[in-house]
């Protein structure tokens, strides 16, 4: 199987916005019981080999260590996985903490029970070629599960409000959000998978205050954001439709128990 390269510089240029901000709060605050879900989804017990692919913090891989399974956390941005290592060490865990491409994954054929990804995987600009790693390295008869932001939900819409704001994506990259419909999905791993199972759920977040707490919370705090706004760090005039389109974006999803809900697909497939 061929492994998409892509220019170096596309790559600092991601690692640099991830390292942005302050992302470790982000999955502490807004996501905190998403990695145990897609474990459990996995169904991984103790001495199965893990690898969960751009793993961030360790959102799942950190859960699926606490059931005794050997995992490898990897993830294209250092500095994620040095904040990962630390949570990992102060409950006493051991993981494999390891900088990795997720389209271009240095690992053996089928050298894992469960490849996992936590709404990781889906921030890889070239989604076939990441789905073709995903697939290579688990082993026949192995899982393959994901947890990813839909186009309909609160995330998805986010990278719908920034998206007229945004630098162009490199050619032939797609939306993230796409890897949260599945019939995307099917396409993507195609016959090299069986037994598919695709549910939508929900994440309840209650961390705001106002509907403009959500906006200022992801302006401050993540990654993809911050690197916009700095694409319009000399357009008052943008910098202020931005503001308004992220406040609207809150107002829309704001409930009046001071909830929002964000909606994500939980997939799991076994490789053929």
């Amino acid at each position: 199987m061929t492994q998409h390269t892509v220019p170096t510089e596309l790559k600092q240029r991601q690692r640099a916005m991830w390292a942005s901000g302050d992302y470790p709060a982000v999955a502490d605050t807004l996501i905190p019981g998403l990695g145990q879900t897609l474990v459990d989804a996995c169904g991984i017990t103790s001495g199965q080999r893990v690898l969960d692919v751009a793993a961030g913090t360790g959102n799942a891989s950190i859960p699926a260590a606490r059931i005794g399974a050997d995992v490898v956390a990897s993830d294209l941005t250092p500095e994620l996985l040095a904040a990962g290592r630390r949570a990992a060490e102060s409950e006493g865990l051991t993981l494999e903490w390891r900088e990795a491409d997720a389209e271009a994954l240095p690992f053996a054929d089928g050298s894992f029970d469960v490849v996992l990804s936590s709404v990781g995987v889906m921030f890889a600009p070239f989604h076939q070629a990441a789905a073709d790693e995903l697939v290579r390295v688990a082993r026949s008869g192995g899982t393959i599960g994901l947890a990813s932001w839909t186009p309909e939900g609160f995330i998805g819409q986010l990278f719908a409000a920034m998206g007229p704001y945004s630098p162009p994506p490199p050619p032939g990259a797609q939306p993230p959000p796409l890897w949260g419909n599945e019939e995307h999905l099917a396409e993507l791993f195609g016959d090299r998978v069986r037994g598919a199972t695709a549910e939508r759920r929900h994440v309840i977040v209650d961390a705001f205050d106002s509907p403009e707490g959500y906006r200022d919370f992801f302006k401050e705090n993540y990654g993809p954001a911050i690197a916009v706004y700095k694409s319009l760090a000399d357009d008052a005039a943008r910098v202020a439709s931005l503001d308004s389109a992220l406040a609207d974006l809150g107002r829309r999803h704001y409930r009046a128990d001071g909830t929002s809900r964000w909606e994500y697909l939980l997939y799991t497939v076994t490789r053929s």
